[in-house]
């Protein structure tokens, strides 16, 4: 898949802030998908655990694009290496973003649509790693975060698709989305090229059965399997 190398990724935490703040004007947050055109889904996640051998932490990256709506595994790829990037809250993108890159370079497919495990707008500067590589994609991307970031919001109720507002400042960023009754919702935000409404009804069509969306699933088990 092609993709648009839009800056290097060794720069500092300082001018990583800067560059979210330059970026996140480019973000399209306001357009609905189309649900019914959309054949393949893909997840995104990134795995990192210790070397002991080297003394620094290593990243795996896993991308699984699914079917859609049958979401059935259509190709999983995954990119390893050494993580280049120190764990800064709000500069997760940095972290993940190279070894991501080398990953969405081997997919076969074109995914319709990417849900990444992290935050589209819900995000301090509004670009989550699923934003910064929508850039890059050009393609629409999800934020479906486990945890929360940032943001108010009030409890949703205990019912399967039931969601309340997540602001900032008065500013709609994204909601908190129950996928399944009793269990923890999910932090849903727009990365790019899409909107929140069609972006909610995306992840529910792909969480029949699972607090996590079936791309995010597919992804995250795969992202943890290191090789020896």
């Amino acid at each position: 898949m092609q993709i648009t190398h839009r800056h290097e990724w060794n720069i500092t935490p300082a001018e990583a802030i800067r560059l979210q703040q330059q970026m996140r004007g480019e973000t399209e947050y306001q357009r609905p998908l189309d649900l019914n055109a959309i054949k393949l889904v893909a997840g995104v996640d990134v795995s990192v655990k210790p070397n002991p051998e080297t003394g620094r932490d290593h990243s795996q990256a896993a991308i699984a694009v699914l079917s859609f709506p049958d979401l059935q595994p259509v190709e999983t790829v995954l990119a390893d290496m050494p993580t280049p990037f120190p764990y800064i809250p709000g500069l997760l993108s940095f972290r993940e973003g190279p070894v991501l890159e080398e990953a969405f370079k081997k997919l076969q497919s074109t995914p319709d649509v990417f849900i990444f495990d992290g935050m589209g707008r819900a995000h301090p500067r509004r670009m989550g790693i699923a934003a910064h590589m929508g850039l890059w994609l050009q393609r629409p991307t999800i934020g479906c975060g486990k945890t929360h970031l940032l943001g108010k919001y009030a409890e949703p109720a205990d019912v399967k698709g039931a969601y309340s507002e997540l602001t900032d400042h008065g500013e709609l960023i994204g909601v908190v989305l129950r996928t399944r009754a009793g269990v923890k919702p999910v932090y849903i935000s727009v990365g790019h090229l899409a909107d929140l409404a069609t972006s909610i009804e995306l992840v529910m069509r792909c969480s029949p059965k699972y607090r996590l969306p079936e791309p995010i699933r597919a992804a995250h088990n795969a992202a943890g399997q290191f090789g020896d």
